[in-house]
């Protein structure tokens, strides 16, 4: 009766899966009384009249009563809709003020992440990014667990127009990132690999900085604050002049 696709949705506007169904019956029925929509949402009674209730509190259901039986009807997607747009509105009208009171935080803000979805997760993060990306990174780990990882991330980023300055091994997979630089919107800069070879990738972009482990555990974080961030970006600058010379 409720594609994933519907289901996903409603539970962003505040629904659970029970609620969603209950709606998306009333919907379906038009007035009706708790018996049929209990039918209809395959739901039993005692359970769908308490969850009705909770969605004429919400506002997603409304009530009539005749002859004392009492009738539901699902208010109408187009309010709800309104009502959606209304509140992503106003949300958005006070972000200077949030972004005032979270910059005035003068503790670095700390995610950590796990797994192949969780590094994936601190890439996706990037390619929000408006200042250019500064990055360490050994050319061959990451594409080693991440096979799709160009067409996954690195043309995305190139897509976005979001410049890249890297530093990586000289080895053949930094050589080649070398040679597609170019193509990718990016320079990178190859060092010595038995004298300065590293694993893991840090990533420094607008006030944070990314670091992702390829070990034997995959794991990663992202560090936001303005003051780490431009030390760090500092440091890749006196290495990038460095490895000019190599």
């Amino acid at each position: 009766m409720l594609s994933k696709h519907v289901g996903k949705i409603l539970k962003n506007l505040g629904m659970s899966d029970k609620e969603a169904q209950i709606y998306i019956a009333c919907l379906s029925l038009g007035s009706s009384v708790v018996a049929k929509i209990s039918k209809r949402a395959q739901i039993n009674r005692i359970t769908c009249y308490d969850i009705l209730e909770k969605l004429v509190q919400k506002g997603y259901v409304n009530f009539l009563n005749k002859k004392n039986i009492r009738y539901f009807s699902a208010t109408d997607p187009e309010i709800i809709g309104r009502e959606a747009l209304r509140h992503a509105n106003e949300f958005k009208e006070i972000l200077p003020d949030l972004h005032r009171l979270k910059s005035g935080n003068v503790h670095p803000h700390i995610q950590y992440f796990e797994g192949v979805e969780g590094i994936k997760a601190i890439y996706s993060d990037t390619l929000t990014s408006k200042t250019e990306i500064l990055n360490y990174a050994n050319s061959q780990e990451i594409r080693s667990f991440w096979p799709e990882y160009d067409k996954e991330y690195v043309e995305k980023r190139a897509k976005k127009k979001i410049y890249l300055r890297g530093i990586a091994p000289s080895d053949e997979w930094g050589q080649h990132v070398q040679e597609e630089s170019r193509k990718y919107f990016r320079e990178i800069r190859l060092i010595p690999k038995e004298k300065y070879n590293f694993t893991n990738e840090i990533n420094i972009y607008e006030n944070k900085i990314a670091i992702c482990s390829f070990g034997n555990e995959l794991i990663g974080m992202i560090i936001e604050s303005s003051e780490i961030a431009n030390t760090q970006r500092a440091i890749f600058l006196m290495a990038w002049e460095f490895a000019k010379k190599q």
